[in-house]
C-alpha cells in the first residue's frame, strides 16, 4: 500500500482496522511501531491548507442576495447553504443531514437537531445540536432569516411530495432531496463566485475558514471545539483547521455570531 502511494493516515486507519479484528498485538509489536515511524518520515501528515480563505469576501457577496423575497430558488438555497455552513462550522454531511422536522424557531433563533449518525457520533455522545442566532443588525446575512424564507418557498414542494423532509432540495424540477456532493458544488460555486480560489480551496474548506475566524475574533479554542462537535482532546484544530488568512448566550451562538459579524 505504501508503495502504491497510500498515506500515512490510510496505513495508519487499517493498521487500526486489523488491530479490531486479530487483536491489540498488531498495534503494540515493536517490528510494527518502528515500520510506522519509518513510514511517517518517508511520507509526513501534512495540513491540507497552509492559509485559508476569509468568510468576510463570501459575505460581502451574499449580501448582495438581498432582498431574500426578490431571489430565484438556486441563489437562494446556496446562500442558506453558505450560511448554515459557515455559521457552524459543519461539515457538508451535517448540512445533508437536516431535517425539517428537527428544526425549531423561536424569539432568539433556530435550534437544529441532528439525529443522524455523523463522523464524530459516538456511543456516549448527545445528539448534536446547532445554534443559528438571529441577526436584526444585519438582515442581509441572518442565517434565520434567510432559512424562514427558504422554508416558505419550498413549502409547496413538500406538500406535494410528503416524503421530502431533508432540508436541502435540489432546485430543479422534479425536486428531490440534494446529495452532498450537490450542496458541496453550491458552496464551491458560491466560493467561486466570491473570488475564493477554487482551484486551491474544496467546500470543506468552509470548516477551516469559519473556525479559524472564530479564533481570530476571540473565541476560546475550547469553545470552538464544542461549537463545531470535537472533543476537548481533540488537536485536530490546532493541527489542521487553525490557518491565517490567504490575504493579509451560547457556543453556538457565539461562534455564529464570530463568524458572521464583520
Amino acid at each position: 500500500m505504501f508503495n502504491k502511494g497510500s498515506s500515512y493516515q490510510s496505513l495508519n486507519c487499517h493498521r487500526s482496522a486489523l488491530s479490531l479484528i486479530i487483536g491489540n498485538r498488531v498495534g503494540s509489536d515493536d517490528r510494527i511501531k518502528r515500520l510506522f515511524k519509518g513510514f511517517f518520515k518517508l511520507r509526513p501528515t501534512k495540513a491540507k491548507y497552509n492559509s485559508v480563505w476569509d468568510p468576510s469576501k463570501v459575505l460581502l457577496h451574499l449580501r448582495s442576495w438581498y432582498p431574500l423575497d426578490s431571489l430565484n430558488l438556486e441563489n437562494l438555497t446556496k446562500k442558506l447553504a453558505m450560511l448554515i455552513a459557515l455559521a457552524t462550522g459543519q461539515r457538508v454531511q451535517t448540512l445533508f443531514c437536516i431535517s425539517i422536522n428537527n428544526i425549531k424557531i423561536n424569539n432568539e433563533g433556530a435550534v437544529i437537531l441532528i439525529t443522524d449518525i455523523l463522523k464524530t457520533s459516538g456511543p456516549n455522545r448527545r445528539s448534536l445540536r446547532l445554534m443559528l442566532p438571529f441577526l436584526s443588525n444585519k438582515p442581509e446575512i441572518c442565517p434565520v432569516k434567510t432559512l424562514k424564507m427558504y422554508l416558505d418557498k419550498t413549502r409547496i414542494f413538500r406538500q406535494e411530495d410528503k416524503s421530502l423532509t431533508k432540508l436541502f432540495l435540489t432546485f430543479r424540477r422534479p425536486h428531490k432531496h440534494a446529495t452532498t456532493q450537490t450542496i458541496s458544488r453550491w458552496l464551491k460555486q458560491t466560493m467561486h463566485e466570491s473570488g475564493i480560489d477554487t482551484s486551491e480551496f474544496t467546500a470543506h474548506s468552509t470548516r477551516h475558514a469559519s473556525s479559524s475566524r472564530a479564533h481570530r475574533q476571540g473565541l476560546t479554542v475550547d469553545s470552538i471545539l464544542q461549537a463545531v462537535g470535537w472533543s476537548s482532546r481533540s488537536s485536530t484544530f490546532a493541527n489542521h483547521y487553525n490557518r491565517p488568512l490567504q490575504d493579509k448566550n451560547d457556543i453556538q451562538d457565539d461562534f455564529a455570531r464570530a463568524v458572521l459579524n464583520n
